[in-house]
């Protein structure tokens, strides 16, 4: 929603400004389409011939996110929680009945118990690597933990490249502006026997691109391209929650214990309350 709202206020106090300083907006809307064909389909172009179909289609989704913020509400967090302490729990009361859930997450009676979790196939089998890791009797924990520090680096460098594609469509499109003027002056010169009145239209005309360039750039795609970014790094401390638990784990610590460290790590307005997380575990047990 505010996203949305942001795109309005931009846009009406951009265009409302120039029309209440006198400002004609019949040679913007004359040179709009044109221009936009111009810097717009550059744009297009150039994003898809830098970057492969993956990037493109990752892209498209992270755009849809900036309306929709991330994909993770402060209930699924409590979940996590949830799943993981049950996790972690089974694998010490009985190594040999974890393997049944991790080895086939979508039958596991504790991961079907949260869908929304269960249908992420990246963070299952994120759990479920790390989880093998710890069963598997590595000499030294450090090396599990290298193991899924070196996995949370590659996955948020991952979802970070739609973020960076934008960003570097936002910087290019200036220049896209210019190219679009250059070509208006161009026109313009040819032009050169006309009377002023249409000189001076013309010379407007190509001054449309560098203000479409420009305002593009900071105005849209920039922000977007930011706001794109913090939301995969918000979604990334969903990741982080398991990380914490599991290494908590890993050195020995509680099962409440670990759990609680990785509520901490939760961010600010996501992290449920101390006594919001004991209650779902409660009732939990009471469900087994």
């Amino acid at each position: 929603m505010s996203s949305l709202v942001g795109i309005i206020i931009t846009t009406i106090c951009v265009f409302g400004g120039y029309i209440l300083a006198g400002g004609k907006m019949g040679i913007i809307l004359h040179s709009l389409p044109f221009e936009m064909m111009m810097i717009g389909g550059a744009a297009i172009g150039a994003f898809a011939l830098g970057n492969d179909m993956h990037t493109i289609k990752a892209t498209g989704k992270d755009i849809a996110a900036v309306f929709k913020g991330g994909k993770w509400k402060k209930s699924d967090y409590t979940d996590l929680l949830c799943l993981t302490h049950e996790l972690i729990r089974v694998m010490r009361d009985s190594p040999v009945e974890i393997e049944t859930h991790i080895e086939n997450p979508q039958e596991s009676s504790i991961f079907t118990q949260y869908p929304k979790i269960l249908a992420s196939s990246d963070f299952v089998e994120l759990i479920c690597d790390t989880i093998r890791s710890m069963l598997m009797n590595f000499d030294d924990v450090y090396q599990v933990e290298e193991l899924l520090d070196k996995q949370l680096d590659a996955m948020k460098h991952e979802s970070l490249h739609g973020s960076h594609a934008l960003q570097n469509m936002a910087d290019a499109l200036p220049a896209l502006g210019i190219v679009a003027a250059v070509l208006g002056v161009i026109k313009t010169m040819a032009s050169i026997d006309k009377p002023p009145e249409v000189l001076g239209g013309m010379i407007g005309g190509a001054l449309v691109g560098t203000f479409l360039g420009v305002f593009l750039a900071y105005g849209f795609v920039g922000p977007f391209a930011n706001k794109v970014k913090g939301v995969r790094e918000q979604e990334h401390y969903f990741y982080m929650m398991v990380r914490e638990a599991l290494v908590s784990s890993l050195h020995k610590n509680p099962t409440p214990i670990c759990i609680e460290v990785a509520r901490r790590s939760a961010p600010h307005g996501h992290r449920p309350s101390f006594t919001d997380l004991e209650e779902s575990l409660k009732s939990l047990k009471q469900a087994a």
